[in-house]
């Protein structure tokens, strides 16, 4: 039988050295693992560089909390209102370490660590800034045809996090809705936490196992926290909660404010139980839309 991974979400994020290289929000605009987030906030988790796509608010409140070294991301902001008033605040005050990418080329990055080679291949960066800026892109000939290809080199996380909608105990999970680039990050990592809306029997998860997306031999933890991804939507679970973004950008514009938001919404809260006493809305869907069965047969 395999061995249990299950961890609180405060032991499981105290796996994560200082130093390490973290991917977090790979499924884009839903599915943000802000409860470990926040968990890395209280435990002074520093010198990390974070690796994402369009990254959200998650990331402009680790670098607010003077946590980040690094960027590695197409997008920093705050997917309601447009600016991370953090991020920009680094970058203006040369703070902050940012390797520009586009969505594409994090996906392709993550997916050629994932398998194991050095670079893949395009032609979607070829003739854009992102690739006119940046040293870290090379330009060569493709030996069959002769066409100029931008390379885009591997990158492998130390960990990615991920928040699913569940997992067994052994960290085989069910994950439905956007992926984004949610299981190229899991591949290209060297450590996977998995935060789950709730933790299941096994057998629940091997009654569908074309929903098994993340198998237990690439997790390193698994932990349960219902609401982790608040204030971001999950799949079939809940919605977007858009006045807590516009919350934060109002109250986010200086350090001061992001002081005060942070010691409200992170530091002064001990677990997600006492952050969702907090949020005072009920953000279930208002409407079912269920799949259709599938038989599996025997």
């Amino acid at each position: 039988m395999p061995q249990s991974k299950v961890r609180d979400l405060s032991a499981a994020v105290d796996l994560i050295d200082s130093g390490s290289s973290v991917a977090l929000g790979l499924a884009l605009e839903h599915a943000i693992p802000f409860a470990a987030g926040h968990e890395l906030i209280r435990q002074g988790t520093d010198d990390l560089t974070l690796v994402g796509p369009i990254s959200d608010l998650l990331f402009d409140q680790l670098i607010g909390a003077e946590l980040v070294e690094t960027v590695r991301a197409a997008w920093v902001g705050n997917v309601s209102t447009g600016t991370g008033y953090n991020f920009r605040r680094a970058v203006e005050e040369g703070n902050l370490d940012v390797e520009n990418h586009s969505n594409f080329s994090v996906a392709l990055s993550l997916k050629a660590g994932a398998m194991g080679v050095p670079y893949l291949p395009t032609r979607s960066l070829l003739g854009s800034d992102v690739f006119a800026e940046s040293e870290r892109f090379r330009e060569a000939e493709d030996p069959y045809s002769g066409d100029r290809l931008a390379l885009v080199p591997a990158i492998r996380p130390d960990w990615s996090i991920v928040h699913v909608q569940r997992a067994s105990p052994y960290g085989d999970a069910h994950f439905w809705g956007n992926s984004g680039v949610t299981f190229e990050g899991v591949d290209a990592a060297t450590e996977t936490l998995v935060v789950a809306e709730e933790i299941v029997d096994p057998a629940v998860i091997k009654s569908d196992p074309s929903r098994t997306t993340i198998t237990g031999d690439s997790v390193t933890a698994v932990a349960e926290v219902p609401y982790g991804c608040h204030p971001s939507p999950l799949a079939g679970r809940y919605n977007r909660d858009n006045e807590h973004y516009v919350d934060y950008a109002e109250r986010t514009t200086d350090r001061a404010g992001t002081a005060e938001w942070l010691d409200e919404w992170v530091h002064s809260v001990p677990n997600r139980e006492a952050y969702m006493e907090r949020v005072e809305k009920d953000l279930r869907p208002t409407e079912r839309t269920v799949a259709a069965e599938v038989e599996y047969g025997r």
